[in-house]
């Protein structure tokens, strides 16, 4: 017994194909813009604990989290946590963060962003101690 066409040209069903899935280049997918908060030990017990902060004292001041991108992040280590140990470093997707992030000018002029909101566990992509050095805190390779 044979199959009878399908009156828009179709196959049967049973005999459907999925159309292949064309992706592109991973070369053009663009990766997630990654920001970084340094929390302080406190600080960082404090956000462990209570699963939000409103950040430093400095961040409670001005109203907003003070975030770095990969760039920033070593000057915002050496002026506002030189010789301090026990740092930890967040990593939040700026994407996700939806319309409480600003870019806004700071330093030279330099856009930073700053989250106009407490800061979330959910927000948090990863967080790690900071190896202290004798300059300071490292920076992980994979972001220096």
């Amino acid at each position: 017994m044979g199959h009878t066409q399908c009156p828009l040209g179709r196959k049967p069903p049973g005999q459907i194909r999925a159309p292949r899935l064309t992706l592109p280049p991973a070369s053009s997918i663009a990766p997630a813009m990654l920001i970084y908060k340094v929390l302080r030990a406190a600080e960082w017990a404090e956000f462990d604990r209570e699963g939000r902060s409103r950040g430093s004292a400095v961040d409670r001041t001005d109203g907003f989290v003070h975030f770095s991108t990969a760039e920033q992040l070593a000057t915002t280590l050496s002026r506002h946590f030189a010789g301090e140990t026990g740092l930890t470093l967040l990593a939040l997707d700026a994407d996700r963060a939806g319309a409480a992030l600003r870019w806004e000018p700071s330093r030279g002029g330099a856009l930073f962003p700053h989250l106009y909101r407490p800061l979330d566990r959910g927000d948090i992509l990863w967080a790690r101690a900071l190896e202290d050095g004798p300059e300071g805190a490292i920076i992980p390779a994979e972001i220096a």
